[in-house]
């Protein structure tokens, strides 16, 4: 089983943001797999079930905007006793360029406050995740008003590519079950 914990913000307002880079992810993944979102209020989040490579992925959009991602990911890991290892996260990242995708296995929160906050409710930094690419940030402006604006006009066929790769990626890590294989095919 792998809990994907893909991170953005609700509302119509933010879907085109750069920060919804995971919720525009798992759109599209679970697209892929023939899979529906439907809410469920008690984990604060919107959750697609599906299978691949006969394994159970669950899919899930918090709903509780982007600094406090970790509280949907609490609340289903206690109520499923969810093991770390099987936490994976999907994220935007300032500090890469659009168009890049990164895969890691563990780390801090490099300044993202959504994996702050995940790593804070998961009391722990060892999960995999991956990092989608919505940098360069220009340096006139602050990240945080960076990160909540849309994706240009030109930017969308860029992202859109990176997306279809980042899904195809999570595929082949859930064939393969080998991060560093993964890393030096997409990296």
């Amino acid at each position: 089983m792998k809990l994907l914990l893909c991170l953005g913000n609700p509302t119509e307002k933010y879907s085109n943001t750069r920060h919804n880079a995971g919720f525009m992810f798992a759109d599209i993944l679970a697209s892929k797999l023939n899979g529906n979102f439907s809410f469920e209020g008690k984990f604060k989040s919107f959750i697609c079930k599906t299978v691949y490579n006969d394994e159970t992925i669950w899919i899930i959009k918090p709903q509780t905007y982007m600094n406090l991602s970790g509280e949907a990911l609490a609340a289903l890991k206690n109520f499923y006793k969810i093991n770390i290892s099987d936490l994976f996260v999907v994220y935007d990242d300032i500090s890469l360029n659009l168009g890049t995708i990164r895969f890691r296995s563990k780390g801090s929160d490099g300044g993202h406050n959504g994996i702050k906050s995940v790593i804070k409710y998961a009391q722990s930094q060892e999960f995999d995740r991956l990092k989608i690419g919505i940098g360069p940030q220009p340096p006139f402006m602050k990240s945080e008003d960076y990160v909540l604006q849309n994706f240009s006009k030109d930017e969308q066929e860029l992202l859109k590519n990176t997306l279809i790769k980042s899904v195809d990626a999570f595929l082949y890590y859930c064939e393969c079950s080998d991060l560093v294989k993964v890393q030096n095919k997409y990296n």
